[in-house]
Order: structure tokens, then C-alpha cells, then sequence
């Protein structure tokens, strides 16, 4: 139960630092490309990882789940990822975080349905102040919304969610390590094959007229230089490796609805660690969003403890 929470501990900060490292490079690499590099160098750092597990637990991944870990990178980074950036294209980035951000909603139904975990009072409480906390902090009603956006950006939630539920269905046989490591494989070279489309010339029309340009003739090597290496190596390695790799580790000791609490707290300590990176101002909002963020992750995460140690 510890190991759980310390796991999703390591998950919260890898999340939560993601944004404010990926300022430093913002503009110098195409965020498509970035996607790909991101999951290819998050499936070699795991593989030995993966494999190690594997040995250990006695298990060997025959053809029907290869085919459920691609399906699981389909979903959760092959069409989420970009469909993400889509929406942030059309709508901005604090309303597609908002949304993203309050993908635990769909979590615990989804695992309610799916993997018959129950749904308790405190999680639902938490999940309320939480969403209210999210809301506060971006104020979606200081902007005018574009629908296409805000659709996008609920299928992308909606995406994720399942990602993170399909995956803990695997969890318990084959470990977080080697789900996590597979689904990015399959999720990369899926993202791998859109880069090529993107190279059609009709393709790359298309994208352009629709006004997204990010989407068009998208590179692959380009914009790397030996200054942004290790931006891209933490986003990478710590972010996708490390982060993606201590969720699904979490779920082994936590039920998802629980885990996926830790978007809860993007929100809320993105402003902090900004303010301590880059210096930008902590609003009167965020600061009321945070506390109630910070106290609805309570409710969640101290009666869990408490349980536990009557156990």
C-alpha cells in the first residue's frame, strides 16, 4: 500500500514538471516529433526493465497480448497525444488542461464498469473539489470557447482514461514496467507512420488549410541541438520513462480510480513550480484552486492510508 502512494508520488512530479521543462524548448522542435522521440526513448530506457520483469514473473507475451498492448498505445498515445494538440490548437492550452486534467472522472466510472472497482463516497467528494479546484484555477469562463476544441480535447480525455484503465487490466499479470514499455513501442510507431503520412503532399495541404500547420511535413530529426538535449532527455526519460512507468507500478498497489488522482495535482503544482522556475506570478484563483485541490486529494488519499493500516 505504501509502495502505491510512493509511486504515485513519483508519478505527480514527473507530470507536474513536464509543462515547465518543456518552456524551456518550446518553439525548437515540432510537438508531433516530440511525441515520437518522447515514447521511442521511453520504450528503450524500460526494455531492459521490461524484460527483466518478464524473467522474473515467468511470463512471455504471446501474439493476442502484443495485439492488446498495441491497441493499448493506439489509444493512449498514438490517438491521444495528437488529438491533444489538436485541441490546444483550436481552443488554447488552459482549457484542454482543465479537461485533460479531470480525466480521474472518467477513471473511476470507467473502472467501475470495467474492472468492477467499487466507487466510494470520499472518491466521489474528492473528485468534487478536485474538478472544482481545476475549474478555478484555469477560468474557463475568462475566454470564449471553441467548441471543436473543447471536443477534441473531451475525446482526448476520454482516450487517456481508457488507456489508463485498459492498462491495468495487464498490470497484475505482467507488471506496470512492461505495459508501459509495450504500449509505448506500438504507440510510437504508430505516431512514426502519421509522421511519413505527413509528407503527402495532399496530406500536408489538408492540415494546412484546417490551420494545422504543426501537423504538416512534420520532421523527425530536426531542431535536436546539444542545448536542448537534456530538456528532451528529461521529458523523455523522466517524463514519459519514469512517470508513465510509476503510474501503471501504482495500480498494482492502488485502484485506478485512486491513481489517477495524480492529474489532479498538475493543476494544482504546475503554478508553484513555474513560480520557482520561471518566475511567473501565482494568481489569487490558483491559489483557491490549489487548496482545494490539495484538500480534495486528501480526502481521497488519507482515509486509503488509514485502511491500510488496519489491515
Amino acid at each position: 500500500m505504501k509502495k502505491g502512494y510512493l509511486y504515485i508520488a513519483v508519478a505527480v512530479v514527473m507530470f507536474t514538471s513536464f509543462e515547465v521543462v518543456l518552456k524551456f524548448i518550446a518553439g525548437q522542435i515540432n510537438p508531433v516529433q516530440l511525441t515520437l522521440c518522447r515514447f521511442t526513448i521511453g520504450f528503450v530506457f524500460l526494455l531492459p526493465v521490461a524484460l527483466g520483469n518478464l524473467k522474473k514473473r515467468g511470463e512471455r507475451l504471446d501474439g493476442g497480448t502484443m495485439a492488446y498492448f498495441a491497441l493499448l498505445g493506439l489509444v493512449g498515445i498514438a490517438l491521444c497525444m495528437p488529438i491533444l494538440q489538436m485541441a490546444v490548437s483550436y481552443t488554447g492550452s488552459s482549457v484542454s488542461a482543465l479537461m485533460f486534467s479531470c480525466n480521474p472522472v472518467f477513471v473511476a466510472f470507467l473502472a467501475f464498469f470495467m474492472l468492477k472497482e467499487p466507487v466510494k463516497p470520499r472518491h466521489i467528494a474528492a473528485l468534487a473539489l478536485e474538478v472544482l479546484g481545476t475549474v478555478v484555477i484555469i477560468s474557463p469562463w475568462n475566454t470564449r470557447l471553441n467548441m471543436t476544441g473543447v471536443a477534441l480535447a473531451l475525446l482526448s480525455t476520454i482516450l487517456f482514461s481508457l488507456y489508463g484503465v485498459m492498462g491495468k487490466k495487464k498490470v497484475a499479470q505482467f507488471g506496470g514496467a512492461v505495459v508501459t514499455c509495450f504500449s509505448f513501442l506500438f504507440g510510437a510507431l504508430v505516431v512514426l507512420v502519421f509522421i511519413l503520412f505527413s509528407h503527402i503532399p495532399a496530406a500536408a495541404q489538408l492540415f494546412q488549410n484546417i490551420g494545422l500547420e504543426s501537423f504538416a511535413n512534420i520532421p523527425i530529426f530536426a531542431g535536436y541541438t546539444l542545448q536542448n538535449l537534456p530538456y528532451v532527455l528529461f521529458v523523455s526519460v523522466g517524463v514519459a520513462g519514469i512517470g508513465f512507468c510509476a503510474y501503471f507500478l501504482a495500480m498494482e498497489y492502488q485502484p485506478a480510480s485512486v491513481v489517477s488522482l495524480v492529474y489532479f495535482f498538475k493543476p494544482a503544482l504546475s503554478p508553484i513550480l513555474a513560480w520557482m522556475v520561471h518566475g511567473e506570478e501565482i494568481s489569487l484563483n490558483m491559489l483557491m484552486g490549489i487548496v482545494l485541490i490539495v484538500v480534495g486529494s486528501l480526502c481521497s488519499i488519507i482515509p486509503g492510508i488509514l485502511e491500510s493500516k488496519k489491515m
